[in-house]
């Protein structure tokens, strides 16, 4: 499911020179989320919209993945473990348990906003969230095919695990083009728009009818304006691996 990760360096929602995210009432999606920008004659505030999924009790989230026993871990992202549970709904999710983190909740809550509207058919879609104290987790739609990298070379993490069956030319292309349209949202139409800076194999899941949607995205790691995520020149990408794309900013 990369799923999405929410911890890191912030550089949409971090408190910033003109001010921190504050609370409208209350953490829940029932209110608004402000944020505080310093003018130079008068102080303004720009309110971010409430957050588009339900809450769910940690209660619930407990229950379903068996307090997040080994027998329930389905898989681990870039920002945490990945559990599978039946919700109470009937709706199978993963339930990603995010890292510690010390980010104050009204960001991580300002990027759980923001997240909950990321809707296209190819983007993995937010169907809950959880905070209870320091405990954060984000809860999707499971993918019922896996990832992609489960089929190309075996199950992530499992020893010895074998690849599933060779994918037919229609299959690859299907995967191909349902990614790609995945990664053309998040980059030029989602508002703002969001630069994945990690896409391989394990971040493309699979569903019914080989879809393929785009995970585990970090909202936290983009930079506060549109031109400065297109001019960075800093290589990105987890250890050992970096998307194609950053190469050429790396040569010297």
């Amino acid at each position: 499911m990369n799923c999405f990760g929410c911890c890191g360096e912030d550089d949409i929602h971090k408190v910033s020179e003109n001010g921190p995210f504050v609370p409208n009432n209350s953490a829940s999606n029932n209110g608004g989320y402000y944020m505080k920008e310093a003018a130079p004659k008068e102080t303004q505030a720009v309110k971010v919209q409430p957050i588009a999924v339900p809450a769910i009790s940690i209660d619930e989230l407990k229950e379903k993945t068996d307090n997040f026993s080994a027998d329930s871990l389905i898989g681990e992202g870039s920002y945490g473990r990945v559990y599978f549970g039946v919700l109470r709904s009937g709706q199978s999710a993963a339930i990603k348990k995010l890292d510690s983190s010390k980010q104050p909740d009204v960001e991580f809550l300002a990027q759980v906003s923001m997240v909950s509207r990321l809707k296209q058919e190819n983007v993995v879609e937010l169907v809950g969230y959880c905070t209870d104290g320091p405990l954060r987790v984000l809860v999707y739609e499971h993918a019922s095919k896996g990832s992609l990298h489960d089929i190309l070379h075996g199950k992530k993490g499992v020893k010895r695990a074998e690849p599933g069956p060779v994918l037919s030319w229609v299959q690859r292309v299907k995967i191909a083009v349902g990614a790609a349209r995945g990664l053309e949202y998040l980059h030029e139409k989602a508002e703002p728009r969001i630069i994945h800076r990690n896409i391989k194999s394990s971040n493309v899941l699979l569903f019914d009818e080989d879809v393929a949607k785009i995970s585990d995205f970090d909202l936290s790691n983009q930079a506060p304006d549109m031109t400065a995520r297109m001019n960075s020149t800093r290589v990105l990408g987890n250890f050992g691996y970096h998307a194609p794309d950053t190469y050429k900013h790396s040569l010297p």
